[in-house]
C-alpha cells in the first residue's frame, strides 16, 4: 500500500527563512520593528561554527480500523541530510532513499528509514550517521502527519510544472500526459496533467506521492526537490503573501514539526537566510547500483558506495566555496571555443534557450544541448559550472545581457550536479535562462 508522507521540509529549508521572520507576530510584537531594535546574532554566532548538519525526516503513517491516521512506531518516508553553510550563504539538501540497505545497532541489515521506527530519532540519526560517514548531526527535524498539505494551504498553494516520469527524468516525452491513480485505502487521489498549474496543498502531496511509473523513489525525490522550489520561489517571490500567513505558518509548524531547535536558534536561521536566491539551495540525492530482495523487507536498494561518499565530500563536509571574482584579463584569456555550454529554458518562454544560445554560439562558445529546464518559474537565470576550467561561469556570464551580470554562479562537479542542471557529457556550463532574461530589452527587441 502506497502510504502518505510529510514532506514540508522546506519549513526548514526555506520555509524557515520566512516562517520565523514573523515569529514576533506569534510573540504579539511588530515583526519589522523587533528585529530593527534586537540585533540578531548570526547562526555563526549561535552555533559557534561555519555549517549546521541537520537530520530531517518526514513520518509514514497508516491508518486503523476505524479509518484514523496513526503513526505509533513509523518509519521515515522522507529522508533529508541537511548542511547549513552558513560562510557562503548556502542549503545543501542530500536525500537518501528509504529503501536503502543500512546496518541497524544490533548488526542486522535492514532498509534506512527502519532506524526511526525501531529507536526513534537518537537511532536514526546514528544510523543515518553512519551510513553516510559523517561524524553526526548537529539539529533534527521531524515532520509529522499532514504537515506538507497544511503548509502548501497556509501559503495559499503553489505552482509548479508537473511532469509525469520521462518528461521528468529525460526532459523528454513532455506530450501532456495524465497522471490518474487512486486508492481508497490510502486515501490518495491524483488526477493531474502535465504542464505548469496551481496546485493546492492536497494535489501537491498527491503529485509528491505518485509513483505509477518505472523510476519509483528516484522520480519520487526529484518531485519533492521541485516542490522544495516551488516553495521557495513562493516565500520568496511573493512577500506580500508570505506576511499575511505568517500566523498561519507558525502554526502548522508549531502543530506538525518536532524539533530540537530553540526560537532563538531558529530566529537566528531566519534573518540570516531569508531571501535567498534559488541558486543558494543545493540538492542532490544518493544513487543506488542494484536492488535485491533483502529478508524480511522485500525489494532494497544496495548504494552505489563510491557516488556517496562524492556527494557527501562536497556537500556535507566540504561544501563548495564561493569562486573568488576574476579580473578582466583572466576572463579574456579563456577563448569561447574552448567552453562547451548547455542551455535550458526554464523561463517559461517558448525559444527563449534558443535565443540565449545563439547570443553565446556568436560568440564563439560551443552549444551543447538545447532543452527544457526541469520546470518553468526560474525568477533569475542560474549559471551552473562543472568544469575544470576556472572562472569558465564567470567566462559564460560575462557574454550574457548586462542584466544577468550578476547571476550566481553555481559550482558543481559534474559527478554531483544538481538535477536541475545535469550536464550532458563534455559540458563546462550550464545556463537555466530565467524570467529575468526574458525581460529584457534584448529579448522585447532592443539593444
Amino acid at each position: 500500500m502506497i502510504k502518505k508522507f510529510a514532506i514540508a521540509a522546506a519549513i526548514v529549508l526555506v520555509g524557515i527563512g520566512s516562517a520565523m521572520a514573523g515569529y514576533a507576530i506569534v510573540e504579539h510584537r511588530n515583526p519589522v520593528t523587533a528585529i530593527e531594535q534586537v540585533l540578531v546574532p548570526t547562526p555563526s554566532q549561535v552555533f559557534g561554527k561555519q555549517n549546521l548538519l541537520v537530520l530531517v525526516e518526514g513520518l509514514d503513517y497508516d491508518y486503523n480500523s476505524k479509518d484514523e491516521e496513526f503513526s505509533t512506531n513509523s518509519r521515515s518516508d522522507v529522508i533529508w541530510t541537511v548542511n547549513l553553510d552558513f560562510a557562503n550563504k548556502r542549503i545543501y539538501e542530500l536525500s537518501i532513499p528509504r529503501d536503502m540497505i543500512a546496518t541497524m545497532p544490533n548488526g542486522s541489515q535492514a532498509k534506512i528509514n527502519e532506524a526511526q521506527s525501531e529507536g526513534g530519532v537518537k537511532e536514526a540519526k546514528s544510523v543515518i550517521s553512519q551510513w553516510l560517514g559523517i561524524p553526526g548531526f548537529d539539529r533534527y527535524v521531524i515532520l509529522r502527519i499532514d504537515a506538507t498539505k497544511a503548509f502548501i494551504e497556509a501559503i495559499g498553494g503553489i505552482d509548479i510544472a508537473v511532469k509525469s516520469s520521462d518528461c521528468l527524468r529525460y526532459k523528454t516525452g513532455c506530450t501532456g500526459e495524465r497522471m490518474d491513480y487512486d486508492d481508497t485505502w490510502g486515501h490518495l487521489h491524483i488526477h493531474l496533467k502535465e504542464g505548469y498549474q496551481h496546485l493546492n496543498g492536497e494535489q501537491a502531496v498527491g503529485y509528491m506521492r505518485y509513483r505509477e511509473d518505472w523510476c519509483s523513489d528516484p522520480c519520487r525525490i526529484m518531485r519533492q526537490q521541485q516542490v522544495l522550489h516551488a516553495l521557495a520561489d513562493k516565500l520568496k517571490g511573493d512577500r506580500m503573501n508570505t506576511v499575511l500567513h505568517m500566523a498561519d505558518l507558525l502554526a502548522v509548524f508549531r502543530k506538525y514539526v518536532q524539533t530540537d531547535f530553540s526560537d532563538s536558534e531558529l530566529l537566528s536561521l531566519a534573518t540570516f537566510y531569508q531571501g535567498i536566491a534559488g541558486t543558494g539551495i543545493v540538492s542532490n540525492q544518493v544513487p543506488y547500483t542494484s536492488n535485491i530482495n533483502l529478508p524480511g523487507y522485500g525489494d532494497s536498494l544496495v548504494p552505489d558506495q563510491d557516488a556517496r561518499a562524492h556527494l557527501v565530500a562536497t556537500m556535507l563536509v566540504a561544501p563548495p566555496t564561493a569562486l573568488p571574482s576574476p579580473d578582466a584579463l583572466a576572463l579574456a584569456a579563456i577563448p569561447p571555443s574552448t567552453l562547451r555550454v548547455d542551455v535550458k529554458n526554464g523561463s517559461g518562454v517558448t525559444g527563449a534557450a534558443g535565443r540565449v544560445a545563439e547570443l553565446l554560439r556568436k560568440q564563439g562558445f560551443s552549444i551543447g544541448a538545447i532543452g527544457d529546464a526541469d520546470r518553468s518559474d526560474y525568477p533569475s537565470t542560474e549559471i551552473h559550472e562543472h568544469s575544470n576550467v576556472t572562472f569558465a561561469g564567470a567566462r559564460v556570464r560575462e557574454a550574457l545581457p548586462r542584466t544577468l551580470h550578476e547571476a550566481e554562479i553555481v559550482s558543481e562537479p559534474s559527478a554531483s550536479a544538481s538535477p536541475s542542471a545535469s550536464p550532458t557529457p563534455g559540458s563546462d556550463v550550464t545556463v537555466i535562462v530565467g524570467t529575468d532574461f526574458t525581460k529584457s530589452s534584448l529579448v522585447q527587441g532592443h539593444t
